[in-house]
Formats: structure tokens, sequence, C-alpha cells
């Protein structure tokens, strides 16, 4: 079974927000008169800094971005939030000391930067020093374009690239000697592939990027003129001056996307639990009892993000039984209660996934999460199943809203379901969400026959 992809820094996004946000509040506290010292106002900054951010990309630093990246992103941070804080000023507040609110927004500014400035260079000493927040690398190739990257990952250590080995497929047409490749990238859990096109055949190109999707490995190229590449919407990022190609764009990777699909999952799933669950699980938790002597809740372990594990929850449907965590349900399965009968036929029993949205391990829309005994199999069997665990699992998907839920009869449905499920992270959006959730409750309601 493929590892684990390693994701880094997770915290370091929602810290600085939490700190710049503190800055600027804290600052207006002491810096400005009671004009304004106001509730209101400081709502106004805390919303504006985030929205101009968002929209200036201000906290999507990587470890290849250049300092110069990261002053542009400062200036115009400063700009923006400079011209909506005189706007507020003049249109409600009637501010009559316009230095006050140019010497706050400076200072400001000026702290905000240095804290940057010191995750930045931290994170780099950090890297260096103590080998921490490194990503292992391969590069496929030895061109020239190939030597410039190993010259950079060698030379640059504080961008935190741990280059492992470099492969050469000049003479290197036989499968079985990129098969062995492969091998290498998982016994020694490479996180990064980068290869040259200039050494690579289009066939070649093809299996290493079959093999990354299935094996949840980032894979990028050196560019050269190859046509699979040219149809694909390809993304160009620089390590210093070195261009780098990626094939796969995944809207929930950009922070301002991830921001909003958590809001609105937090916000939709606390709607959900106080207006639904915290009356509709005490019915259910006593007729559940009565029928099967059982708690009310089944809990499974299931596969989310980047493959981890978490415990997955629903009202249990089922009786107690040891195959629960081996085997689908089927039509007229007779594990299956009376009431767990009507609550599957009706959607009711994920209802609880509601809470696996609020502590993070989900989303309201997402590729739906498989037993774990399944996605060893799928994985092993479908190709591209490891993509859909890019994102967060959902409760509902585009794959369900599109026929493809419930048990899994044939290789079609489960291809076809990773099919809807790999466009729906390539073009997510929240309308797109929005769309799924009245679908599944559309359906919901006039039945599917594939809900039993």
């Amino acid at each position: 079974m493929p590892p684990k992809t390693g994701r880094y820094s997770g915290y370091i996004r929602p810290f600085s927000y939490v700190v710049d946000i503190l800055i600027i509040n804290i600052l207006a506290n002491y810096m400005l008169d009671s004009t304004l010292n106001v509730f209101l106002y400081h709502v106004f900054i805390t919303i504006s800094w985030v929205v101009i951010a968002l929209r200036v990309r201000f906290y999507e630093v990587y470890r290849f971005t250049k300092i110069i990246e990261i002053f542009e992103s400062v200036l115009k941070q400063y700009f923006l939030f400079f011209l909506v804080n005189f706007a507020f000023i003049g249109f409600y507040l009637r501010f009559s000391n316009p230095s006050d609110i140019i010497k706050y927004i400076t200072i400001s500014i000026v702290l905000i930067t240095v804290v940057k400035l010191s995750i930045y260079f931290s994170l780099q000493k950090f890297r260096v020093l103590f080998g921490g927040n490194f990503r292992r690398v391969i590069i496929v190739g030895a061109d020239k374009k190939a030597k410039q990257l190993v010259d950079f990952f060698t030379h640059n250590p504080n961008y935190g690239y741990k280059l492992i080995e470099v492969y050469s497929l000049k003479n290197n047409h036989k499968k079985e000697e990129i098969d062995a490749i492969f091998n290498s990238i998982i016994d020694q859990k490479i996180d990064e592939i980068y290869c040259s096109m200039g050494e690579m055949t289009n066939h070649q190109v093809n299996l290493f990027i079959d093999f990354a999707d299935n094996n949840l490995k980032v894979l990028k190229f050196l560019p050269d003129n190859k046509e699979q590449l040219l149809a694909r919407n390809i993304i160009f990022d620089y390590y210093d001056y070195i261009p780098v190609i990626s094939l796969r764009k995944i809207p929930l990777e950009e922070v301002q996307n991830k921001f909003i699909k958590r809001l609105f999952d937090i916000v939709f799933s606390l709607f959900i639990i106080i207006f639904l669950l915290s009356w509709l699980t005490p019915i259910l938790a006593l007729i559940i009892y009565i029928e099967s002597k059982e708690s009310p809740f089944f809990r499974q372990k299931r596969n989310g993000l980047n493959y981890e594990e978490f415990l997955c929850f629903k009202y249990r449907s089922m009786h107690r039984n040891d195959s629960a965590d081996l085997h689908q349900v089927s039509k007229n399965d007779p594990r299956i209660t009376k009431i767990g009968r009507f609550i599957r036929k009706t959607s009711i029993d994920e209802l609880p996934q509601f809470i696996n949205v609020l502590l993070g391990d989900m989303s309201v829309v997402g590729p739906r999460p498989h037993m774990v005994s399944h996605t060893e199999m799928y994985a092993k069997k479908i190709d591209k199943f490891m993509v859909r665990h890019f994102i967060k699992p959902g409760i509902t998907g585009l794959a369900q809203t599109k026929g493809f839920r419930g048990e899994v009869e044939t290789d079609h449905d489960i291809i076809n379901r990773v099919k809807y499920d790999i466009f729906y992270l390539e073009n997510w959006t929240l309308l797109l969400d929005i769309k799924i959730i009245f679908l599944t409750v559309y359906n919901a309601l006039k039945g599917d026959k594939k809900a039993y």
C-alpha cells in the first residue's frame, strides 16, 4: 500500500494570521483615540485585513519564494489596507487627524513584515541546523536543466529539499528499470519527483504520471515541448530561475479556497448539529436501543486526507457483526435492522458525520471515504484511486449525485466514482459544493435505488 505523503508546516499560515490580526488590533487600541477605538472599527480592520491578504496572496509564501516577492506582497497589502482604512474613516467617522492613522498603519505593516521575515528565515535555519521540515526528492534526468536543479538543491539547503538520488533515462527504455526507480521511491519515502522532459519519451512520462497519482507523490517536470503537457492545465513555478511544471492544479491547496471551504463546513455543520441532531439523536438513540440493545453510534476507520485514518461516525443501522469492517452492505442484507433500513434509505445514518466535519476530519462535500480494507483493495486495482486522498473526504460528493453511491457491484462503479472525484478536486468551487448539497437532498427525498 502506498505510504502517506508528507505535508509540512500546516500550522504556520494560521499562526501568521492570528499574530498579524492581534498586531493590527492591539496597535489600534493603543495608538488611536476613542473616536476610532470602537468595536465596529476592530471588526472592520480584521475582516478587511483577511480579505486583502487573500486577494494579494499575502500568506502564500513557499520554501522557493524569493524575498523580493515577499516585499511585493507586503507593499500591496500596505497600499490596499491604507486605502480601505481611509475610506472607512472618511465615510463613517469623519476622523480629523490623518497622521495618526498613517502612523498606525505604517507601524503595523513594519511589525508584521518583521514577524513574516522572522518566520521565513527561522524555517530556513531550522531546515539547515536541525534537518527538519525537509522534503525528500529525486531527479530523473542528467541533461543541462536537470544539472541546474541538482546544483540548486545541493547549494540551497535552506529551501528545505533533500536530494536523495539522480537517475538518468537516456539509455533506459525498459519498464523493469523504471519499476526499479518506482520501488526505490517507495522504499526511500520520497516526497517529490522531478523529471527532465528532455530525456523522457511520451510513454515514460505517462508511466511517471500514473505512478505519482497512485502513490500520492508530488510529480513535477523540467519543461520541454511534450504534446501531452501542452494539452494540460499546467502550473509554472520558479526555483531560483529554474522553471518547474506541476501538472495538476488543486484549487483547495490555495489558502483562500481552503479558508472559504473550512468556514462553510463549520457554519453548515454547526447548523445541522444544533437544529437537527440535537433533537433527532435522542429519538433515534431510543429506537435503536429498543430494537438492537446497542449504542446508537457506530464508528469505523476510514481513510481521509493524505491517506490518514480517522474514525467515521454513523447512526447504527446494523446488528453488531464481525464483518462490518470487511464487507459492504448489499441489497436485502440480513445485518440491517428495521430502523436501519429506514435511516439508510433516507441517508439519515450519515448525519453524525457532521461531527467529523466540525472536528476537521471530513468536509461536507468531497470524495466519500471508504473502509480501510476496501481502500487497500481499490488502490491496487483501480488506476488513480489514491488521487482522491489529496483533499478531505465528504459526507456527500459529485460521484454520489451522479448515481455512483452505495455498494460497488462492478469495477465500472468504482472507476466512475474515481473519475468524478478527480474532476471535483480539480474543479472545486463553493457554488459546486452548494449544487452538490441540493442534489443530495433532492435525491434523498425522491429516493435513490442504490440507497440500502
